[in-house]
């Protein structure tokens, strides 16, 4: 895996935050309603914010192998979101954006460069998990060929909830009866949902 390296699209730039991103980084992730259904509480202060860049971006940069990046319009190349995956097993799709500027396919658009870069670099596959109660996400998942695999419960931190989630799997490789059992494994309510 590589570092980070600068992607663009039609409308987008996808590249590292930086410090002097920390405002916009402060607005994506202090809104409740975009950061409702992932693990983390907003942040509150300007201070959290950089405590957050520091532990969750920085460090990742600094290994030498990340793929973390804001999600930027060509017009300013200001963060309006963020989109990462995970480095090790099971390769771990993420991604936000602010509320304006959802419905625009902004999110599916950079999932899509991103899919190309990780393709080049030879991962063999990735995973996104979604919140049941949050099914744009799992839309997003669709329009990227994801493919469902199952549903599970889990108890979310830092936040104390209990979960259902839905596990899709993309197959980069070739290696189409690849299964995830990991999240399967280790929960006590586990199933397939024949309706999706």
């Amino acid at each position: 895996m590589k570092n980070t390296p600068e992607i663009q699209t039609d409308r987008l730039i996808l590249r590292k935050f930086t410090e002097d991103d920390l405002p916009a980084l402060f607005e994506i992730f202090q809104d409740e309603e975009v950061n409702q259904f992932l693990p983390w509480y907003p942040t509150q202060t300007l201070k959290q914010a950089r405590t957050f860049f520091e532990q969750h971006y920085a460090s990742q940069y600094a290994k030498g192998q990340s793929y973390s990046y804001a999600i930027c319009l060509k017009e300013d190349n200001l963060p309006i979101g963020y989109i990462e995956l995970s480095t090790e097993e099971p390769y771990e799709l993420g991604y936000g954006l602010k509320k304006e500027f959802w419905h625009r396919r902004i999110i599916t658009e950079a999932a899509k460069a991103l899919v190309q870069q990780l393709k080049a670099d030879h991962v063999p596959y990735f995973i996104a998990t979604h919140d049941v109660q949050n099914p744009r996400s799992g839309g997003v998942m669709k329009l990227l060929g994801m493919e469902y695999q199952y549903s599970y419960e889990e108890i979310v931190q830092p936040k104390n909830q209990k979960v259902l989630f839905r596990l899709y799997l993309l197959t980069l490789d070739g290696h189409q009866d690849r299964k995830i059992n990991l999240f399967w494994d280790r929960s006590a309510v586990r199933f397939i949902e024949s309706e999706l």
